[in-house]
């Protein structure tokens, strides 16, 4: 039968969440701090069942049960003690422990070990106020570390000697083999006498399960030490990527202030934030997050914040985290980035501004897609087509790894408008540059009906065709939509194209951004795939709207059996027209708005040369089925509206 220590349950307990487990069997809303459903103990039509993720606890007010995860499957369920223990460490991740001789003698070994460590700290906590401590003392004293601290900290100080720490802990009755197992000695492969691993080092207890010292961290005070920071080595206690430094006392302080987590490079930084009233912070033991330690930060925190020294070596450590996310993101569950300004790490920076300082960079914290865009447009020049053409592919390929379906998709969308505002940004008619969200697309429409009222008047003027009334950018865009649409192969063809292309109208604009974004997430997904997503999402009307119009879809290369050269063909034709029409309209919009200053005659001539502009390219604009339009009166019309609106302005008549 399994025998299941304590240590093993706060482990599991720690690994799951409550309100994971009970919501595979509850609907559960969140309120405030907890989660409330209906109680699974008797029928009821008013929530009374809670759920505490802080507290690893639920409560039903109605019944009056109280219980962790263990007590809910065994509750409700109808499972045993060891048949819910099995079932959760399964969802977990954790090996069975087994009641045999072998298991009661690792477990004895272990217990061993923690024992061995925990005469260790106390042992390097005595000898920091000793004689042989001083210069470490002094040391903590001038990076501003307090007696509070400290103490708080377990903060020590490992003697300079080869065998301080194994005479000491020898004569305790510790047996040596023990000593090395822990990591707390080294035995040579010459067979030499075991030795002490830390020496002349200011020392940092890391805990694991109910505080117990588990390993430690070295800081060398000797300028000319191999190591400045030595971790303890694997063993069976200590698996440093699955650890977090101050991660226990973190999440307390966490769960009673509800702030984040707050990730840092190191030991000093944690002490420092935490004596500059931070105390959610923790730290990774000398290498980049792990998929493991990631996981650990969001059973307390949906997006703990990662603060990164304010130089090269943090940039490339935010980084390195992001590749270590990205695979494992779910919804709601990602990380932030801070960083600090250049040279400064969190204990340079709260010494030198205090607790403001270091709150002014939080909140200038960063998004991981926002990061992660940094890297990949900062990495290199992006002067050249091939060098963009790596770039979408990079992004393509990191999106691709991101194994949740609804983030991958979330990203998709996310990275294509970034792509789009990269390569083609949406300008108000300020030139300020309007970012492609779902934010942007309000603001957009604003900015696009300012544009129309310029020439509100003049459409009201008699005389003017009702027919252009209807002759908008409307049909251009859905033309060149409704060909991606159709035929996602397009998009290997004419990715840059694409992504340049400026849609005034924003439902159109929208719908465009999630056939890219899905294009992204899912590459390879046809025609009929990427339509049902599409009506399942916010442009659904839009889509529907450019799928049964009969002018759009006559036309032979917009249909979905059309092979892809001859789409090839004909998209490129109406790309030509759009790019011309687009260019018209917003020449003839920045005229207008000075011909509006420049006098009411200017004005109305000004607005007679766009009508007759777009007329023409609404005409030229039309796609013959036996071949390519010609967009040349188009561009002649254009040249003549140019020269129409300069020679009015002049006062003199245009020839």
């Amino acid at each position: 039968m399994p025998r299941f220590t304590p240590e093993f349950l706060d482990e599991l307990r720690s690994r799951l969440r409550v309100s994971d487990v009970v919501g595979r069997s509850i609907k559960l809303t969140r309120r405030g701090n907890a989660y409330w459903g209906l109680s699974p103990f008797k029928k009821e039509k008013t929530p009374s069942f809670s759920v505490d993720d802080n507290r690893q606890s639920y409560h039903c007010f109605s019944t009056g049960q109280h219980g962790d995860i263990i007590k809910f499957l065994m509750e409700t369920k109808g499972l045993t003690f060891p048949e819910a223990v099995e079932q959760l460490a399964g969802e977990a991740g954790m090996d069975i422990p087994q009641d045999s001789p072998q298991a009661h003698k690792e477990a004895e070994a272990r217990k061993g070990l923690i024992e061995a460590s925990e005469a260790a700290a106390a042992f390097f906590q005595s000898m920091l106020r000793r004689a042989p401590g001083r210069a470490a003392f002094d040391y903590l004293k001038g990076r501003g570390v307090s007696e509070a601290q400290i103490d708080t900290f377990r903060i020590g100080y490992a003697p300079g000697e080869r065998a301080a720490l194994k005479d000491y802990l020898v004569n305790k009755g510790f047996a040596e083999a023990t000593l090395i197992e822990a990591g707390l000695l080294i035995k040579p492969d010459d067979g030499g006498a075991a030795y002490d691993r830390f020496r002349n080092r200011v020392m940092f207890p890391i805990l694991g399960a109910r505080d117990a010292v588990i390993a430690f961290g070295g800081r060398a005070l000797d300028k000319d030490a191999h190591a400045k920071y030595l971790n303890s080595p694997e063993t069976p206690l200590f698996h440093k990527g699955d650890v977090l430094y101050n991660f226990n006392a973190a999440r307390a302080a966490s769960a009673e202030s509800k702030k984040p987590l707050i990730v840092c490079e190191g030991y000093m930084d944690v002490i420092a934030l935490w004596g500059a009233g931070f105390k959610t912070a923790v730290a990774p033991l000398g290498t980049a997050l792990t998929e493991n330690q990631i996981a650990l930060l969001w059973r307390q925190t949906d997006e703990p914040v990662l603060c990164f020294d304010g130089d090269k070596a943090g940039l490339s450590a935010a980084f390195r985290s992001i590749d270590r996310a990205l695979p494992v993101l779910k919804p709601g569950k990602s990380l932030v980035f801070a960083f600090l300004p250049d040279g400064q790490d969190p204990d340079d920076l709260v010494r030198g501004e205090g607790a403001a300082g270091f709150e002014r960079v939080l909140g200038a914290a960063q998004s991981l897609s926002e990061v992660l865009w940094r890297r990949e447009t900062e990495a290199g020049d992006l002067g050249t087509p091939e060098r963009r053409a790596s770039l979408r592919a990079r992004l393509r390929s990191l999106i691709a790894g991101i194994s949740d379906r609804d983030v991958r998709h979330a990203y998709g969308v996310e990275i294509a408008n970034r792509l789009r505002d990269f390569f083609a940004p949406v300008r108000a008619p300020s030139g300020e540059a309007i970012p492609r969200n779902q934010a942007g697309f309000a603001r957009r429409r604003r900015y696009k009906d300012d544009n129309d009222r310029l020439f509100h008047e003049a459409r009201q003027s008699p005389g003017l065709k009702q027919a252009q009334a209807s002759l908008t950018s409307f049909r251009r865009g859905a033309t060149l939509v409704l060909g991606v649409l159709n035929h996602p192969g397009l998009i290997v063809r004419r990715e840059e194209a694409i992504l340049s292309l400026e849609i005034e109208n924003p439902d159109l604009d929208e719908l465009l951004s999630l056939i890219l974004g899905r294009d992204l997430a899912d590459p390879g997904l046809d025609s009929e795939g990427l339509k049902a997503h599409l009506l399942q999402t916010p442009a659904a009307g839009t889509l529907q709207r450019i799928l049964s119009d009969e002018t759009l879809i006559i036309q032979r290369f917009l249909k979905p059996g059309a092979e892809l050269d001859e789409v090839d063909r004909g998209w490129s034709d109406a790309l030509r027209h759009h790019l011309l029409a687009t260019t018209a309209k917003r020449e003839v919009a920045a005229s207008a708005s000075q011909a509006f200053s420049d006098g009411e005659e200017v004005w109305k001539a000004t607005i007679v040369a766009r009508d007759e502009l777009l007329n023409s390219g609404d005409h030229a604009g039309r796609h013959d089925t036996d071949g390519e339009a010609k967009p040349g009166e188009l561009d002649e019309r254009l040249n003549n509206m140019r020269a129409s609106i300069s020679a009015r302005r002049r006062g003199k008549p245009a020839h």
